[in-house]
């Protein structure tokens, strides 16, 4: 198993949920983030004055996968997230050892 967390624009949740539940991936974890890579901020103007906002909303979105859906999951979330411009995000893929499913008890790839 492994977990996939992609750093997405706040925009593209729906395009990335729509994205997954075609490949039958049920269940992610969304949190707000902030943060900055390339793009370093940007540049904003409020009643004539200019000031640089660090730190850009984005959105976390987590999920764990079978191994055999690793390479679709990826693609699916590039494809659905991507705008073609700096700031549109990151995916990061992590080994999981094991999942236990609390109602039930059950544990490995049959919790998930």
């Amino acid at each position: 198993m492994k977990m996939i967390t992609a750093m997405i624009r706040p925009t593209k949740l729906d395009d990335v949920k729509d994205a997954l539940l075609a490949l039958d991936i049920i269940g992610m974890t969304v949190t707000d983030a902030r943060g900055f890579g390339r793009q370093k901020g940007q540049v904003e103007r409020y009643r004539g004055n200019e000031f640089t906002v660090d730190f850009l909303p984005k959105l976390k979105v987590v999920i764990v996968v079978d191994d055999a859906k690793v390479d679709a999951a990826l693609e699916s979330i590039t494809k659905a997230a991507r705008t073609g411009e700096i700031g549109d995000g990151k995916i990061f893929v992590t080994p999981v050892e094991n999942a236990v499913r609390i109602r039930t008890g059950e544990s490995g790839p049959t919790a998930l």
